[in-house]
């Protein structure tokens, strides 16, 4: 039997850590606690969850500090809790690491839904094992990237993006088909959160958004490879 998702919440309110968990559980998710950033970046290092649940407004150190200091060894989902319904909060988190944000208060069913569907991925369905693209390479089985030979470490979602263009690779893929291929279909929010993960999938490439080698810019479209004869 295949082990159940481990989700860790990290929040000072224990009253809504415990209706989160309740949930959770009710939909066989393994749960883990921490109430304040130091513990959240502790139990995170030793327990390796699949996803945490990060309050921004946390004791000890902030969640974007926490954040920041998770992606260093783990690539696990980060949705991150605010009751900030502000634009450079949104951005900010999404830059310090976090894969998405949900907005307080919030309906514990919408959470959940929100969860599975980042969980959903597509599952790999082509011959190709690994995806060459001049100096890229992707393994699909591995989940590696590699440019100009040099290993690249990226998180889940930079990884998944960046698989969604590869395996289209004549494709320009709007924002919205790009949040299809890598949250899922049920995922609801602003679309621009593609445009902060391609901004960090570009600088871990190397990459020039005026001058792509990887990653090009469609106006008014979204995104998909460069160099690709069309």
């Amino acid at each position: 039997m295949a082990e159940p998702v481990r989700i860790l919440v990290v929040d000072d309110e224990r009253p809504l850590v415990g209706v989160i968990t309740s949930y959770l559980e009710r939909e066989d998710f393994g749960v883990l606690h921490a109430y304040d950033g130091p513990s959240g970046i502790e139990v995170a290092r030793a327990e390796r969850p699949d996803l945490i649940l990060l309050d921004l407004m946390l004791p000890g150190l902030s969640g974007l500090e926490v954040c920041r200091q998770v992606r260093e060894f783990s690539d696990a989902y980060i949705v991150m809790l605010t009751a900030r319904d502000d634009e450079a909060d949104k951005v900010a988190t999404l830059t310090a690491g976090a894969d998405d944000y949900v907005l307080k208060p919030f309906s514990p069913r919408e959470l959940v839904a929100r969860i599975q569907a980042m969980l959903r991925r597509p599952r790999n369905s082509g011959a190709p094992t690994v995806i060459h693209h001049g100096a890229l390479a992707v393994d699909l089985e591995s989940r590696d990237v590699w440019v100009d030979g040099h290993l690249v470490v990226l998180t889940r979602t930079e990884y998944d993006l960046l698989t969604a263009m590869a395996t289209r690779p004549r494709a320009a893929l709007s924002r919205r088909e790009l949040i299809d291929a890598v949250w899922g279909p049920d995922w609801y929010g602003d679309e621009h959160v593609v445009d902060v993960h391609v901004g960090h999938l570009r600088r871990k490439l190397g990459d020039v958004a005026a001058e792509p080698r990887f990653v090009r810019t469609v106006r008014g479209v979204g995104y998909g490879l460069a160099g690709i004869p069309r």
